[in-house]
């Protein structure tokens, strides 16, 4: 006896068996990939929530880079 799945008597079954078998595994992976993605997202809003009110408002960092920026073009 062959340890070949498509030697069983009914080789169409075991084909979509195994088909079947495939799809619903790539769906596992899937749903792991988007709940790792979701739980990452739910942790950085909880950080979120748990700063001060005030760092909500504050102004940009960015704008000292900005800054920069337009002193350096002034200069070329």
């Amino acid at each position: 006896m062959s340890d070949k799945y498509y030697h069983e008597g009914n080789t169409t079954s075991a084909l979509r068996s195994w088909v079947m078998w495939q799809m619903l595994r790539g769906m596992g992976w899937a749903a792991l990939f988007v709940l790792a993605i979701g739980l990452t997202l739910g942790a950085i809003w909880a950080v979120g929530q748990l700063l001060p009110a005030e760092s909500k408002t504050a102004p940009s960092p960015y704008t000292q880079l900005e800054l920069g920026a337009d002193a350096l073009t002034e200069l070329v």
